[in-house]
């Protein structure tokens, strides 16, 4: 089988070069520089308006194809921008690259996400549960099954345990996520939608105001649990702002809820297995998503507020 090339930073100026015929940056072309670290060789910043993302083998070019056509599809539902590609084609044969109009704003982990933020975001669920499912999978998006809670639960106690022996985490928290709950806040039949799951903090573009501008990064969307969503969310922005978008967005208490589980056994288990070395996420990032996921919603802190009213009674 041949080996895909590698793109360099020649292959990316001189890419550059011919679709900024404009004369953008002067003979030199635009500054290029990769989006941040790590993403070289696929991503690279070109100037301060553009992005430029290359699809590094032919599954990601097809992966790519799809997502282009999907945000055409996304655009007209959300109130937050969806990247518009300014040039597509090919870098190398069977391979693609999209030249995106960079969205203004800062990512989700430089600024944090304000009360009117929120509202936006709750657009954002609104808007991707208006999206006709039958015409993403037409394109091409996957659908999926919705994950097993249980069996989360169970993965995520074990590493509760062993981040507890690492100082890391208080294992008795996850007794709050008993066996019948599991099986209660299961996905309900019928309830699947398109799913961004990938609302990461670098995917959610946030101006200073607080206010979210724009999403990023609709490789990763499928057909499936919208709980997944709202995961995403709370190890993003934190589980208050999470559940109190999803509740914007028309969600009950039980998507809220599962959405909730789901990012809490995920952090937990994440930092767990990236504490033994598997994995690639910064430990940092993951233990910010930790605390985020972890963080008491209204619901738990009147529960809270009431127990700790009942130890003062005889």
């Amino acid at each position: 089988m041949t080996q895909a090339p590698t793109p360099t930073a020649d292959t990316v100026r001189r890419l550059v070069r011919s679709l900024l015929k404009d004369g953008a940056g002067g003979s030199a072309g635009p500054e290029i520089r990769p989006a941040s670290p790590g993403a070289e060789p696929a991503t690279w910043l070109v100037g301060a308006r553009h992005v430029l993302r290359l699809a590094p083998d032919r599954e990601a070019a097809v992966s790519q194809r799809r997502e282009l056509r999907l945000r055409d599809l996304v655009r007209p539902h959300v109130p937050v921008a969806v990247p518009t590609s300014v040039a597509y084609g090919e870098w190398a044969p069977g391979l693609t690259y999209t030249l995106d109009a960079k969205v203004p704003g800062g990512s989700g982990g430089e600024h944090d996400v304000s009360a009117v933020g929120e509202a936006d975001l709750a657009g954002l669920l609104t808007g991707l549960r208006e999206v006709p499912v039958r015409q993403a999978e037409t394109l091409g998006v996957p659908r999926t099954a919705p994950r097993s809670l249980e069996a989360l639960r169970r993965a995520a106690e074990s590493a509760a345990g062993r981040l507890a022996a690492a100082d890391e985490f208080d294992a008795a928290r996850m007794r709050q996520l008993t066996q019948p709950a599991a099986v209660q806040l299961a996905a309900q039949p019928g309830t699947a939608t398109l799913v961004h799951h990938a609302l990461t903090g670098d995917h959610l573009v946030v101006g200073v105001d607080g206010r979210v501008r724009g999403v990023l990064g609709w490789a990763d969307s499928v057909v499936g649990d919208p709980a997944e969503d709202i995961a995403g969310l709370a190890l993003a922005v934190g589980s208050p702002a999470a559940v109190r978008a999803a509740t914007l967005a028309g969600y009950g208490a039980r998507p809220c809820l599962r959405g909730l589980w789901l990012a809490r056994c995920d952090a937990v288990t994440r930092l767990a297995d990236r504490l033994e070395g598997k994995g690639e996420t910064p430990a940092p990032l993951l233990r910010t998503q930790l605390r985020h996921a972890w963080e008491a919603i209204l619901l738990e802190r009147v529960t809270e507020f009431r127990e700790d009213e009942g130890a003062d009674e005889p």
